[in-house]
Parts: structure tokens; sequence; C-alpha cells
């Protein structure tokens, strides 16, 4: 039976399916070439063997940044100065291969089907990749800060024109936090502000206008899977809480500046955004139990997973990161549900948990190490 992702799925849709992976140096890796099924892919073992390394690879691979937030140089295996990764999948039936340089005194390099390129924001859209791991069910309850980081990755997968503009923003926000702690010593570069006020009001326009409609989007889908989750008890309803609506953003930085020069940081401007949930009118940030919170976080996930189908009529490819143990067996048994029909990777630390919900597993693999100690 397919699950609410799959209502509305056209027959001519193309999955993408990353078909093998090669690290080298790549965290406790230091020679691994794996293929993969075009289904559910499990990879199990012990704590600290390297399983969750191996999705992570993946994600770079997508987004030239890690899931787990850390540096190039914190992936590179240790005592060594670089890395690889080279991947290679279909997307609408055509082949491509991403090559991954990690350096630790120098930038990435990357190329895709050989042909380098120069800047890592070039590689986001390429592969569509979803990851769901322990942390995700916290992002309700946890900062904004978590909340904008998911809205960032997930339209930079989408869009390249919010890539752009986001890049943009970043640069002159740093500009203007740098110039704000010179201003002590460099009072003359005082009507500098009005240059980098002028680009975030330009470059952060329009990131609000785009999460506005991309949240609008999504929250239809959210409150749709939601409902279905808890049996129609509850509605859920994502809010985008902007710091500054587009129009205003020129005007707000002016009436902040005395502030802002007092504490030396930008205290307007979508880089303060966050995002609400609510059931009724109860806000679940503050006051849902935690049983609500990580019904709320798959529902997100489960959502945007159909946004990246409709937006780009290709699936993604989903990663599992240890999920499945956070989770009870209800909220299991609807995420399983939605991967019958979607590459999934899932890493655990034993199978029994996975053969008990009885869904299709294609290939297992036995992590031990940083090796593969079996395949089936």
């Amino acid at each position: 039976m397919k699950g609410i992702l799959f209502l509305f799925m056209e027959k001519n849709l193309k999955f993408m399916v990353i078909e093998s992976i090669e690290l080298k140096n790549f965290r406790n890796y230091k020679d691994l070439n794996i293929e993969f099924d075009k289904g559910t892919n499990i990879l199990y073992g012990d704590n600290a063997q390297g399983k969750t390394n191996i999705l992570e690879a993946v994600y770079v691979s997508g987004t030239s940044k890690s899931h787990k937030s850390s540096k190039d140089r914190e992936m590179i295996q240790f005592g060594m100065d670089e890395c690889h990764i080279k991947t290679r999948f279909l997307k609408k039936e055509i082949p491509y291969r991403v090559d991954i340089h990690l350096k630790k005194n120098r930038p990435k390099g990357i190329a895709i089907n050989g042909i380098p390129i120069k800047k890592a924001s070039e590689l986001f859209g390429i592969m569509n990749i979803i990851v769901f791991s322990p942390e995700d069910l916290s992002i309700i309850k946890n900062g904004p800060q978590e909340r904008r980081r998911f809205i960032d990755l997930e339209l930079c997968q989408l869009d390249k024109l919010y890539v752009y503009n986001l890049v943009n923003y970043n640069k002159a926000l740093i500009q203007r936090n740098q110039l704000l702690k010179d201003l002590s010593f460099h009072a003359e570069l005082m009507d500098t502000l009005d240059i980098w006020d002028m680009q975030l009001a330009n470059y952060g326009g329009k990131l609000i206008e785009r999460r506005k409609s991309f949240l609008l989007s999504l929250g239809e889908v959210v409150t749709r899977i939601h409902r279905s989750l808890t049996g129609e008890k509850e509605e859920l309803h994502i809010l985008y809480e902007p710091n500054v609506e587009p129009e205003g953003i020129l005007a707000a930085l002016k009436r902040s500046r005395d502030r802002d020069i007092k504490q030396k940081i930008t205290n307007v401007g979508p880089h303060r955004d966050d995002i609400g949930f609510c059931i009724l009118e109860n806000d679940l940030r503050k006051f849902g139990s935690q049983g609500q919170q990580r019904t709320a976080a798959l529902s997100l996930k489960l959502a945007e997973i159909e946004i990246v189908k409709k937006i780009t009529g290709d699936m993604p490819v989903l990663l599992l990161d240890d999920v499945l143990s956070e989770l009870d067996s209800k909220r299991q048994n609807h995420l399983l549900n939605h991967i019958n029909e979607i590459q999934t990777l899932i890493t655990c630390t034993g199978l029994d948990e996975l053969i008990e919900n009885r869904f299709e597993i294609n290939r297992v693999y036995h992590i031990v190490n940083g090796t593969i100690g079996g395949k089936k």
C-alpha cells in the first residue's frame, strides 16, 4: 500500500539513484568502494564503526557540506592532508559523477563529470538528498538557527537563485559586522555602513520572499501529512516568522544602527528569521510534548520529500541516519511506508528492528571498523 507521498505520483516520474561511492582517506575509511541498490540499503554495525561516515560522504557529494556541521579538515583521516569522495549516480536516467577533494589548508576542489567548478554553490541541485537524523527530531524545540539551516539547505538544493542571494547576503553581513567592530577605531568609516545596508536590503528582501513562498507550499503538505499521522486528531500549521518584512529592511537597519554599533553586530535581517509550529493556538516550540514535537518533525521530513518531487519532477535519495531507534513503532511504520519507491540508505546498530517491520530490504552491509564486514 502506497503512503501519503505517492498519492499524486506521475507515471513518468524519474528516480535519482546513487550507484556507488568511493572514499579515500575520508574519516575512518582508508579506501572504500561501495555499490548501492536502487531500493533500500542497510548499513548496520556497532557504534563508532563508520556507518554515519558513509552517509555523510553522500551528503557532501550533493551539497559540498556535512549534515553533521563538520569542517572540511575534520572529515580528513587523521594524519592525512587530504581526502577524496567520488560518487556516481543516475538522474533522469543520465549518468553523473561528482568528485570532491577536501584539503586541510586549501579550499576544496569539486568536479562534475570531470569538469572542475569554480564555486561550491554550483553543486547545489545536481543531486537531491534528504537526510533524517536524531538531531532533526529536535528541530522543533531547539533554537531558530537550526530551523533557518533547514530552510536554507532545502532551498539551496531546489533554487539556484536562492543560493546566489544567500551567498551574497552572507558576504554583506560578514562585511557589515566587521565594519561595526572597526568603527571603534575608525569612526571615519561610518558612512560606508550605508553601502552594506543597501546590499543587505537587496539580497535579504529576496531571501524573505522566497522563504515565504516555500514555507507556504511546504506548510500545506505538512498539515495534510500530520493530520494522517495523528489519525485526524491534530492539525499542524507552519508559520513563517520573518524578523522584518522585505520592504522594511533598509528602514529597520537604520533604526537599529545605534544598537548595532554598540553591540557590534547586525540585529536586523533574515539571519534572525524563525519558523513557528502550532496545533490550534499552542506553540509546539514552547508547549508541545516530546511526542508532538517528534511527530511534527517527522511530518516536516515527509513533506520535504514530496516538495522535492513536485518541484524537480524527480525523487530524492533519502538518508536515515540511525533515526529508527529514536522513533516508536507507530512513527517508524509511518516513515517506512514511504520508502518503498525511493532509494534509501539506512544506518542502524542491528537488524532486528528492521526485520520486525517486515519491509523490503534490497541490500545489507555490515560495517566493522571502517570496512565492509559483510554484504547480503
